[in-house]
């Protein structure tokens, strides 16, 4: 990947991050309170784990030279075997930034993009040693874009009730770009030629926020060529 794609995921990374940070801070206090869509955890919680997606940059180094970067599939398959600890951080940082919220998802982000912003200046698109083993800095960008998309969708479905398009804290490129990315996993793994068709569709069918059906599968992706169908993923999915 060159530098002008890298830039262009960084701009939707930062875009989705404002759009959802703006969003975030109008909840009233007893939306903050009840649970989540993301079973054990409160809506609290839920939005700590946002800054914990983009506190992770602070541990991001540059690799050493020679370094093989693992795939972003190989990268997201390994996040199931770090869900418990992945649980146990969101809740320190929820309690870490509990006297003041905002200000604390505020500070995370800035040292986060202070952080990229260097990387960005190693080489066209570095590879970085990650949480889960090293991988190219423009798929680091995409994994912490994977996280603010599929648990932004989460916050909206907590609040149990519709959110007009216009109000949504959902970047519409970031969703594409994160529907694309998770698809190429598929792809990678499968060797089929399939689209996206619904893009926050895919998303949730992907990351198991909906159950799996094929009927829903077939909504949100189709092949390339007419002659040819989408196969079940039922095995596959979801990728996270």
């Amino acid at each position: 990947m060159d530098a002008t794609e890298l830039t262009a995921i960084d701009d939707v990374l930062r875009r989705q991050w404002l759009r959802l940070r703006r969003w975030v801070g109008m909840l009233e206090p007893a939306a903050l309170r009840r649970p989540s869509a993301v079973e054990g955890w409160t809506v609290t919680e839920l939005v700590a784990h946002l800054g914990r997606g983009l506190e992770a940059f602070a541990g991001v180094q540059p690799a050493a030279a020679g370094t093989v970067p693992l795939s972003l599939g190989e990268y997201v398959s390994a996040y199931r075997d770090g869900a418990d600890e992945i649980d146990r951080l969101t809740r320190d940082l929820a309690e870490r930034i509990a006297a003041d919220p905002m200000h604390g998802l505020d500070a995370l982000a800035s040292t986060a993009f202070a952080q990229v912003t260097q990387l960005r200046e190693l080489a066209p698109d570095p590879v970085v040693h990650g949480l889960r083993g090293p991988l190219h800095l423009s798929d680091m960008l995409v994994t912490r874009l994977v996280e603010l998309v599929v648990h932004g969708d989460d916050l909206v479905r907590s609040l149990g009730r519709p959110v007009p398009a216009g109000e949504s804290p959902l970047e519409p490129d970031a969703v594409r770009l994160v529907a694309e990315a998770l698809l190429e996993v598929v792809v990678d793994r499968g060797g089929w030629d399939l689209e996206v068709v619904d893009p926050l569709g895919w998303v949730r069918l992907a990351a198991g926020r909906v159950p799996y059906d094929t009927g829903a599968l077939s909504a949100a992706l189709q092949a390339r060529h007419t002659s040819e169908s989408v196969p079940d993923l039922g095995t596959m999915l979801p990728l996270l």
